[in-house]
């Protein structure tokens, strides 16, 4: 017996841990910098790490029911949104799957950039869905606009965004998503995929619910709020669709150690203006001090033009130092190097320099 045939789905390409690293290379875990992942370089909220500690302490043989709801309610006070636009979903790829779920039937498409991030594509496809796909241009500094994505636009019921985009860091503007919702067909879901929102300055579409019956919006705790081990993120819906929640969600997949660190960690607002601030502080950084081109982002990453990305990702991984290599986006020029603390930034730049300019075509 086999599995149906999987061969059109490519699989998600995670970024290389530091225990993955240490082990190839023969190298000292607590000497490495990983910068590869997108991941918060100050760690969890600390008040998410006291929620977290406590509740274990209580007991965790209780489904999470309160804990599921209270977040839900505590997210949509946040976004002056009803209950029950809330879906609270392991990670934002759980929310994809969510949506996957409600919107598509088999042979129904989805339409999603490239580059950009594969599981749009594979939760596609797992609900027995087609793909179809838009270009985002490195000629045109990867730009984000309403034209580029209806060039390619056959009646999808799914179109995916992502703002700030994964791994170039361009955003959409309020009003080129307003375009674009206005032009699609009244079957056609708009989903903006928000998991950077906190870096950008750029107001949430999720301010756009109230006029649109067609849009839905992602964002994760995993990102500012250093939250990624827990897979907790949630998607903001209209009204007019929005119990179909309790028919597509898996009972209790946000987990109740998840959910009391995701109410804890909107409390903090200081770790996540830290985090924000010195993600601002190391683009910057980089975008002054990289010998190579960058790609402005909003993001907590900056996308480099290296040349030759496998080479200097792996030299960087020999020097201490993982970053991402972005050839699995379909970028085999480009590296993308997270945002880490002022000191790891500033060893990331100075030891890709230094790779650079020995790698460098004589």
């Amino acid at each position: 017996m086999q599995p149906r045939d999987l061969s059109a789905t490519s699989p998600y390409v995670p970024g290389r841990g530091i225990e993955e690293v240490a082990r190839d290379l023969g190298l000292d875990p607590d000497e490495l910098i990983k910068l590869s992942s997108n991941e918060n370089p100050h760690g969890t909220s600390p008040k998410a790490v006291d929620a977290v500690t406590t509740r274990a302490n209580e007991g965790l043989h209780v489904y999470p029911k309160a804990a599921h709801t209270d977040l839900t309610e505590k997210l949509a006070d946040k976004w002056d949104l009803s209950a029950n636009q809330i879906w609270v979903t392991p990670g934002a790829d759980g929310a994809i799957d969510y949506l996957s779920r409600a919107m598509l039937e088999p042979g129904d498409s989805v339409l999603v950039p490239s580059p950009g991030f594969s599981y749009y594509s594979m939760s596609a496809r797992h609900h027995h869905g087609e793909v179809a796909e838009y270009d985002l241009s490195k000629d045109g500094a990867f730009q984000q606009t309403a034209d580029i994505v209806l060039d390619a636009y056959d009646g999808e019921r799914i179109v995916h965004l992502t703002s700030p985009h994964n791994p170039t860091g361009t955003e959409w503007s309020r009003e080129e998503i307003t375009t674009l919702l206005n032009a699609v067909d009244d079957q056609t879901l708009v989903v903006v995929d928000e998991a950077y929102g906190e870096y950008s300055d750029r107001p949430s579409s999720i301010g756009l619910l109230s006029e649109f019956e067609n849009l839905a919006v992602l964002r994760t705790f995993s990102k500012a709020y250093g939250l990624a081990g827990l897979r907790i993120g949630y998607a903001a819906v209209p009204e007019a669709w929005a119990d179909a929640y309790a028919r597509v969600n898996t009972p209790f997949a946000a987990n109740e150690l998840a959910c009391r660190a995701g109410l804890a960690a909107l409390d903090d607002d200081d770790h996540v203006d830290h985090s924000v601030e010195t993600a601002k502080w190391a683009r910057e950084y980089m975008y002054e001090n990289l010998d190579a081109p960058t790609f402005e982002s909003a993001g907590n990453f900056v996308l480099v033009d290296v040349g030759d990305a496998s080479r200097v990702a792996e030299r960087s991984q020999e020097e201490g130092v993982i970053i991402r290599d972005c050839s699995s986006f379909g970028l085999p020029g480009c590296v993308r190097i997270s945002c880490g603390t002022r000191e790891e930034t500033k060893t990331a730049v100075e030891t890709i320099n230094g790779i650079l300019a020995e790698v460098a075509p004589t």
